[in-house]
């Protein structure tokens, strides 16, 4: 099964298996890692922001004109800031890392 690492504020980190075809969100939910994903994964809040290893950013897909404006949002935006729910899973992710902010902001949109 594949692998990935949440890396917490303090610099713990959690690997997890990460089934293929879940995203982020939907694995750090399953490992209880503290991500809060308010709307559900329906790209109307940036409360499961995460910071993809720089390594790993340029494995994923472009995001989306909505996720980079809900990203717009996220408190402690970086340049490999990506949203939780829009990253799915899949083999070439295998060993993904991502690092989780110090705080979110929930603000949600419309």
């Amino acid at each position: 099964m594949p692998k990935m690492t949440f890396v917490e504020p303090d610099g713990t980190r959690r690997e997890v298996e990460a089934p293929l075809g879940l995203t982020v969100l939907e694995i750090a939910r399953r490992n209880n890692v503290d991500i809060e994903g308010a709307c559900e994964g329906s790209l109307a809040c940036s409360t499961c922001h995460v910071i993809v290893d720089p390594a790993w950013f340029g494995r994923l897909a472009k995001p989306s004109e909505d996720e980079e404006d809900m990203l717009d949002l996220a408190f402690g935006l970086e340049r490999t800031s990506r949203l939780g729910c829009q990253i799915v899973m899949s083999e070439a992710l295998d060993g993904l890392v991502v690092r989780l902010p110090a705080a979110t902001r929930n603000a949600q949109k419309g």
